[in-house]
């Protein structure tokens, strides 16, 4: 068992070893930090130079591009099987003109015509 503290305690300065301790942890805290900081830019540089080179396309393919054929547009396959309304919707079909047909043609189709 700790014996209690009889007397108050006195705050005791720090010796000039721990002082000159505390500023070399800092300055160690602090350089690392700096190091970290251009590491991480330098690498988000690096990756903002690989984009612009990845978004910057040869002129060839345009050319190519312009030579194939034309895709056909992407669908959506829900839509395609008629779980979801489509986004886009199809054009209504034109009514067509019923006509009766020729009675001549419904007696014998196989007949000669005259």
């Amino acid at each position: 068992m700790i014996e209690p503290i009889k007397t108050p305690q006195h705050y005791a300065s720090p010796g000039a070893r721990e002082l000159r301790a505390q500023a070399v942890h800092r300055l160690q805290v602090g350089l690392f930090g700096l190091c970290a900081m251009l590491l991480l830019v330098g690498l988000a540089n690096i990756i903002m130079d690989r984009a612009r080179l990845a978004d910057s396309e040869d002129p060839i393919r345009e050319v190519v591009a312009a030579d194939s054929k034309p895709k056909k547009q992407a669908t959506d396959p829900l839509a395609d099987i008629g779980v979801v309304p489509a986004s886009e919707p199809s054009p209504t079909p034109k009514p067509t003109v019923a006509t009766t047909p020729n009675p001549r043609d419904l007696a014998d189709p196989l007949a000669p015509r005259q």
